[in-house]
């Protein structure tokens, strides 16, 4: 498996726990949504996909983190996800987290691994 990386934003444009950048990515031959945030001075990106149903998280446009700004959030369900691992810690997500993405940081930009098989 061989991949790349692709530009998803600035690293500027990443706040600690704040908005988010939304793109997307392909899998299995199709274009999915995706989000990046910054998280513990480290960039981190997941589909976004709530792991309760197929739901996009943000309740504004790259809006995904709670009121505390300790967790990101599905509005729809209220589900709550560890913004550095993505896992499940409270709400409808009975234990299913979110799909972590491959990120990468440097020259001053944030990228996405795409593989492809």
């Amino acid at each position: 498996m061989a991949g790349r990386e692709r530009l998803i934003c600035a690293s500027d444009d990443l706040v600690e726990t704040g908005r988010g950048v939304r793109f997307a990515v392909e899998r299995h031959g199709r274009p999915e949504p995706a989000f990046a945030v910054r998280f513990e001075g480290v960039a981190r990106a997941f589909l976004n996909r709530c792991g309760h149903l197929p739901q996009q998280l943000d309740w504004q446009e790259g809006e995904f983190f709670d009121d505390s700004r300790l967790y990101l959030i599905c509005a729809t369900h209220g589900a709550l996800y560890h913004p550095g691992s993505g896992a499940c810690v409270g709400g409808r997500c009975a234990g299913r987290g979110l799909i972590a993405l491959p990120v990468t940081e440097h020259g001053g930009h944030v990228y996405v691994m795409e593989e492809y098989e």
